[in-house]
């Protein structure tokens, strides 16, 4: 099994993935194979072949998916999903080491495309999630121009804003406004 470090930098991938397609005023952020070596390097993807235009193509479809886990309306809808995805992947897990990063499962073969090693560890992080009785943590951002997923790691599970200092607080303080219109 994973180690806990090692899922929370996966669950942050799938995170990133769902989010990298456009949505609320976010422009596409990946575009092409040049964006995905950057986020190679950010997500520490090792063992992984080099990217293609495939895997590009590949990635864009996949992220719908993900991100389709995060906006289901139900849990028994998001479940479906990540049978979906499962279903999907060519997965091998083994225990590894490497680059100063503890005992950890990858999920892949080694050096498979870059959405092959993406899918499947996505897949079964998320299955892992799910399985923890964690699905409740995937939330989308309720300011209604904004659309970022994110995962909610407060201990209650009540986070609503992807970003309190700029969507939380961008709509507390328009709710003042409006508040104060009508008061006068």
């Amino acid at each position: 099994m994973a180690t806990k470090s090692d899922r929370l930098r996966v669950q942050q991938v799938i995170v990133d993935l769902a989010n990298s397609m456009p949505h609320g005023d976010q422009p596409e952020l990946i575009q092409d194979v040049t964006d995905l070596k950057g986020l190679m390097t950010t997500w520490i993807v090792t063992e992984s072949a080099a990217p293609t235009k495939a895997d590009v193509e590949s990635l864009h479809k996949f992220r719908a998916r993900l991100r389709a886990v995060f906006i289901a309306p139900d849990r028994q809808a998001k479940i479906s999903i990540v049978n979906e995805l499962l279903s999907g992947a060519d997965i091998h897990p083994r225990l590894v080491e490497h680059d100063g990063l503890p005992l950890h499962v990858h999920y892949f073969q080694p050096y498979t495309s870059l959405a092959d090693h993406l899918v499947a560890d996505c897949a079964m992080v998320l299955c892992l999630m799910f399985e923890a009785g964690e699905a409740d943590r995937l939330k989308e951002c309720v300011a209604p121009d904004c659309g970022t997923v994110f995962i909610d790691r407060s201990k209650n599970r009540s986070r609503l804003y992807c970003d309190s200092q700029a969507c939380g607080n961008r709509l507390h303080a328009a709710a003042y406004r409006a508040r104060a219109a009508t008061a006068n």
